[in-house]
């Protein structure tokens, strides 16, 4: 895990999580980390991945859009051309 939250101010806060996913995010910390730590790396994992699929969700839209107008315009042209034969 890194220090990307170097800077940034903390506020305490308490959580309530059920015994076996608590068992899990203190094997994840180990003795190197804190549940805050790791709790805290998940979330931010989380919020980024999450960013990361809005943003390709709002690309496919873009990309979609682009296609069927690109499809329409070729079925134009191939009108154009069947009916010039």
């Amino acid at each position: 895990m890194q220090a990307s939250n170097v800077g940034l101010m903390k506020k305490k806060t308490s959580i309530t999580s059920s015994s076996d996913v608590l068992a899990k995010v203190d094997h994840v910390a180990g003795f190197n980390h804190s549940r805050s730590a790791v709790i805290e790396h998940i979330l931010r994992l989380h919020f980024r991945r999450r960013s990361r699929r809005e943003w390709y969700t709002h690309v496919l839209e873009q990309i979609d859009a682009a296609a069927i107008r690109l499809n329409s315009e070729a079925d134009d042209v191939l009108t154009y051309q069947t009916l010039g034969e």
